[in-house]
């Protein structure tokens, strides 16, 4: 019998944590729960943070970015009796389980603890959309609907100059954001950790750009392949053999996390949260909520936890057929 029930946003913020907070708040109320906050990620139960939640407390919160409980890394999670005094910690403070938001180390985390016996769900928020086991994480589709808005304002200036721009997204180990955002602004040339790139074949797709009368063209970086000055400094160095054409660099940084959530993270934040109540309610523990095909489920960590999760086969398909120049497989 769950009668208060806590909450945490780890890691790095995404757009739809603040919706998966209402909705188990508000989930856990209609059901008698106490909801208990806990500020500043996994440091907050040790620095005994704890802040009480309910409706009023989470009115309004859907329309907002980030996470209002903020979040962090907390070193002493990786210790070995980190978990055992979280624990002991949430205990002494009569709660009964525990919801986790985050990515991959975050989950990891609440693994640690599920193995101790104490009840924990997951959720998946991150915006690399890295995490094995579930088709969408909370803040990937804000992420990536910012990250189009301003490509789109870029290659209108790069289209007045006539210019080539390289434009570094956020990523990581992983090239899903750098992938989808070529294809979805009708960009050239996707660097990603995945595959590895090839300088004479990308100058010799720009310099068609410019034999084919187009007046600029856009490469799209994955800061976990390098950084976008790295990328610029290479392209330069050999563009004279090719490509006459100014070449500049726009890093996008950390304004990729910053928008309101989208109509698709509220609703995806807003179902899994309320899905994380009631699986605890139902004796559920050691797992993370996910979608697939639609339909949203659990999955036990250790299916999930340190496995690699793919690109779409048919994202990169779409990227091939429509002529991005994404490189070649990286070999195992």
């Amino acid at each position: 019998m769950i009668k208060r029930l806590a909450i945490l946003t780890s890691g790095g913020d995404s757009p739809g944590m603040n919706p998966a907070i209402r909705a188990v708040t508000r989930t856990g109320v209609s059901h008698g729960i106490e909801i208990i906050g806990i500020e500043n990620g996994y440091q907050g139960i040790f620095d005994h943070q704890f802040l009480p939640l309910g409706s009023l407390e989470v009115s309004g919160k859907i329309r907002d970015a980030g996470t209002f409980l903020a979040t962090s890394r907390c070193k002493r999670m990786m210790e070995n009796s980190g978990p055992a005094d979280a624990i002991r910690i949430l205990r002494e403070n009569k709660i009964d389980a525990l919801v986790v938001c985050g990515g991959d180390g975050s989950l990891t985390g609440a693994q640690k603890i599920h193995l101790l016996g104490y009840p924990v769900i997951g959720l998946p928020g991150t915006i690399d959309n890295d995490i094995y086991g579930t088709d969408t994480a909370i803040g990937v589709d804000t992420c990536l609907n910012t990250i189009i808005h301003l490509i789109d304002m870029i290659k209108a200036t790069a289209a007045s100059h006539r210019r080539c721009f390289i434009i570094e997204v956020m990523g990581r180990s992983s090239g899903y954001l750098a992938l989808m955002s070529t294809i979805s602004t009708g960009s050239q040339v996707a660097i990603i950790p995945e595959y590895r790139y090839n300088m004479n074949s990308i100058l010799e797709a720009l310099t068609r750009r410019i034999e084919r009368r187009h007046n600029n063209s856009t490469v799209v970086i994955a800061e976990g392949v390098c950084s976008g000055q790295e990328f610029l400094n290479r392209l330069e160095s050999q563009k004279e053999k090719n490509l006459n054409q100014e070449i500049r660099l726009t890093v996008l940084g950390h304004v990729q996390r910053g928008a309101a959530p989208t109509h698709f993270d509220r609703l995806l934040g807003s179902r899994m949260g309320e899905f994380a109540v009631l699986a605890l309610m139902h004796g559920e523990t050691g797992s993370m909520v996910a979608t697939s095909g639609g339909k949203t489920q659990l999955r036990d960590f250790d299916q999930i936890l340190g496995k690699k999760k793919n690109l779409p086969a048919d994202g990169i398909r779409l990227a091939r057929n429509l002529g991005i120049e994404i490189g070649d497989v990286m070999e195992a």
